[in-house]
């Protein structure tokens, strides 16, 4: 089975959000989740490949010091899906260090939506409208590995009905750094 056969397979198990992030400067959350405790227990393909040695040493290689597995189920590996005009991921950080993000189902065209902001180099939040946002458009099959506590970053709102964005967002971190920092995650996927 490939791993959008498998998404959208899980997706039937997935919780509606519709909400304000309190903790991240009440920036929207309107998408469909499901968390890594959830997958964990429904799909043995998304955790053997977030668990594989190899991918967990070439993370090590890129950023430059050992990457592990988050400990915390309902972090370390969960889907996220846009899939209505206006759903939105808005401004965050993660608790943990690195994002690997796989892009399952993408918008074709950047005027749909969707999009990844990111303001390299800066944590907080209001960065996000400042000069030096950076905007990329990714496709089905693409990803991004992203030092996802240190950069504010959000999607951008669907545009329309139709197009949609479903990615994995695998969360890794350091020896020593297992704790996570805000309440978002119980939030987003329990």
């Amino acid at each position: 089975m490939t791993l959008k056969g498998e998404a959208r397979r899980l997706e039937a198990d997935a919780a509606r959000r519709d909400f304000r992030m309190a903790c991240m400067a009440d920036s929207p959350r309107h998408m469909t989740t499901l968390g890594g405790h959830k997958i964990a227990d429904a799909s043995p393909l998304i955790t053997a490949l977030y668990e594989d040695r190899d991918l967990m040493r070439l993370l090590s290689l890129f950023l430059g010091e050992r990457v592990v597995a988050v400990h915390d189920p309902v972090e370390r590996h969960v889907l996220n899906v846009l899939h209505r005009p206006g759903d939105t991921h808005g401004a965050h950080t993660d608790d943990y260090p690195l994002a690997l993000v796989l892009f399952l189902e993408a918008p074709s065209h950047p005027a749909d939506g969707g999009l990844l902001e990111f303001h390299p180099g800066r944590r907080d939040l209001d960065a996000l409208d400042a000069p030096g946002t950076r905007r990329a458009h990714h496709l089905p099959g693409d990803g991004y590995l992203l030092r996802s506590d240190l950069t504010a970053h959000r999607v951008t709102p669907l545009g329309r009905p139709g197009p949609r964005r479903t990615v994995l967002n695998f969360a890794y971190t350091t020896p020593g750094r297992q704790g996570a920092t805000t309440s978002s995650a119980s939030l987003l996927y329990d």
